[in-house]
């Protein structure tokens, strides 16, 4: 995985101011101006964005506890058009994960565009927001004592790339042929690798992997990680999303080969099939959005 480039993208910041049948769950909220699936958007003058997704409960569990959302956000005049992807995977007992992962992905959604003029800011701000909803209505309900999830959004819009990020779902850019990790996992076991303690690979198989130490709802503040700029975005890119009961079953290889040649809902489907016929011990969600050039009109 040829991951080292984009690490200088990422911060680490603290701001002030189902059933066992393969289904998509994911859903399309207003305002949009598409449907699911292999809609089509622009993201920017001569950019648009092809989307798939797909959410399953795994071959063991029998409630789908992570959540997905798509939408195509608008500037209050209809201009600049982009979309959005958020990702959670809740966490926590009686139905108290799929809670949370609907409250992360609701609140986000909503207030993302709260500061237009400063996207990446706007887009931390929605998940630290994100965070204080899930520990009130936690203290608000005894049964929902120690929920939480985490949340990974991507936004693309203007022909740039932004991120933030809590938790171990993951975002992975394709380009070139080569698949690149733009997110760092906040695990137990990432922070070994940080410190140069344990490698990668030993951290792949490691029995606490999914052990983490961020989440919206563990704390009263959250350290949300987010870019340090916006990313380009190129035609022929393609951004892919997932929980970790797809990126714990399949390597970064396996992730780029299915995508090559496949349409995003084509891709999103190979991938989900594969996590399940190696077990599909979690639940298993990802998302694909593969950017290309707008055809001019001569």
């Amino acid at each position: 995985m040829a991951d080292g480039f984009f690490r200088r993208l990422f911060r680490r910041s603290r701001h002030d101011t189902s059933s066992s049948d393969l289904r998509p769950t994911a859903e399309l909220e207003a305002p949009s101006l598409f449907s699911p699936a292999n809609a089509r958007s622009p993201i920017g003058e001569s950019l648009r964005a092809e989307i798939g997704m797909l959410s399953d409960a795994g071959c063991v569990r029998e409630i789908n506890e992570d959540s997905i959302r798509v939408v195509r956000p608008l500037d209050a005049d209809g201009s600049k058009p982009g979309v959005l992807l958020v990702v959670a995977d809740g966490m926590g007992g009686h139905n108290a994960g799929e809670i949370a992962s609907q409250l992360a992905v609701q609140t986000v959604v909503r207030h993302h565009a709260d500061n237009l003029q400063d996207a990446a800011l706007s887009l931390a701000r929605s998940l630290e927001r994100a965070n204080r909803v899930i520990v009130e209505r936690a203290s608000e309900e005894p049964r929902y004592r120690g929920m939480g999830t985490t949340c990974t959004v991507l936004l693309l819009r203007g022909g740039l790339a932004y991120c933030a990020h809590v938790g171990d779902s993951r975002l992975y850019l394709m380009r070139s042929n080569d698949i690149f990790l733009m997110t760092e996992d906040h695990s137990a076991v990432m922070e070994l690798v940080r410190q140069g303690s344990m490698t990668h690979e030993e951290a792949r198989y490691h029995p606490e992997r999914n052990v983490i130490v961020r989440a919206l709802g563990a704390r009263h503040d959250v350290d949300v990680a987010s870019w340090e700029k916006p990313f380009i975005v190129r035609a022929g890119d393609a951004f892919l999303i997932c929980t970790d009961g797809l990126h714990d079953l399949v390597d970064d290889e396996e992730l780029r080969d299915a995508m090559r040649g496949a349409t995003p809902q084509m891709a999103c489907d190979r991938l989900v099939e594969l996590a399940r016929q190696r077990g599909g011990p979690d639940n298993i969600t990802v998302a694909i959005v593969a950017v290309s050039e707008i055809a001019q009109q001569s």
